[in-house]
């Protein structure tokens, strides 16, 4: 294990309570690696970086045996999975951003149905823009994608006294809080929410999810949240809703992204754009370190390691 290196985003020196044992590497994405990555066996992903970047690394990771994205999803990674040898366990920052997305959802919530971008415009006016709005409270909220984030999000949601929450995920099961429907139940709960949160992983099976027959369904005057992933909607088919105003959204997340000057979802009526700062947040760097102690913990002391998303070289995912 002394021969072997260990590639973090966050400076090693930074991080206490690492285990002994491994050469800590600092690499956030910089154009020089900083040592040959045929001997880094357990890289962690620089965060918030392009795709391309994440990537470079990985078709000359010949020695690896662990990918620790610190991000919820793994999207930017999966490309380029299939250049690692068999038998690398990819993981995922569960536990990192589950309360920093569920804070910003919320806020994106609350924002968009009490027009609070109408006040602080009106306040650059210097006026008073008084009147009734829509309330969280009594409106029916749907979940899709119920794993820990969606959890984290119904959580804060039951403060607000929602009327109903209902949850869909990949697969159906019961919670504390009730039933969780499987996607094909899908189109017979859109026409019922007020609210429609996305919170899934972005995969083959979601990509376009929200495409013109999902928003179709919506209710008239509902909103659409997405804190997933950008290609979890269809662009163009949203804008299309959004131009007619028969529905509104908030989004922390588009397709393309970053959102380039001039699109026309930045004109759009009805929508709240934030820059994908769903888990960037002061909670982030603590819980990251936290599980990377943990992580490389259970790595040098050859115990199971957490959030295994896929085993490389074979067709199980957990």
């Amino acid at each position: 294990m002394t021969a072997a290196d260990v590639w973090l985003p966050i400076p090693p020196d930074e991080i206490g309570g690492l285990p002994e044992g491994p050469h800590y590497r600092f690499w956030d994405g910089g154009e020089d690696f900083p040592a040959d990555p045929a001997r880094c066996v357990f890289y962690v992903v620089p965060y918030m970086k392009p795709a391309e970047v994440c990537l470079r690394p990985l078709p000359h990771l010949s020695s690896a045996e662990v990918v620790q994205t610190l991000s919820a999803g793994v999207d930017n990674v999966l490309p380029g999975i299939g250049s690692l040898r068999p038998g690398v366990r990819l993981c995922n920052a569960r536990g990192v951003h589950e309360a920093s997305t569920a804070e910003l959802t919320l806020t994106l919530i609350l924002a968009s149905l009490r027009g609070v971008a109408d006040f602080v415009r009106a306040q650059d006016r210097g006026e008073w823009l008084a009147g009734f709005r829509p309330a969280l409270a009594d409106k029916n909220v749907l979940i899709v994608g119920y794993g820990s984030i969606g959890s984290a999000i119904e959580d804060r949601l039951v403060a607000f006294e929602p009327a109903r929450v209902a949850r869909v995920a990949r697969s159906e099961r019961t919670t504390a809080r009730g039933p969780v429907h499987p996607l094909t139940e899908l189109p017979s709960l859109l026409p019922e929410a007020d609210v429609v949160v996305l919170a899934t992983p972005l995969t083959d099976a979601t990509r376009h999810l929200a495409d013109a027959g999902f928003l179709a369904r919506m209710k008239d005057g509902a909103l659409l949240v997405n804190v997933a992933r950008g290609p979890v909607v269809d662009t163009e088919a949203l804008l299309a809703e959004l131009g007619s105003g028969r529905l509104t959204a908030a989004l922390d997340v588009t397709d393309p992204e970053p959102l380039p000057p001039g699109h026309p979802l930045w004109r759009a009526p009805g929508v709240l754009i934030s820059p994908h700062v769903g888990g960037p947040t002061s909670a982030f760097r603590p819980r990251a370190e936290r599980l990377l102690r943990d992580q490389l913990s259970r790595f040098v002391n050859h115990e199971p390691l957490r959030n295994v998303i896929l085993t490389t070289g074979t067709t199980s995912e957990v």
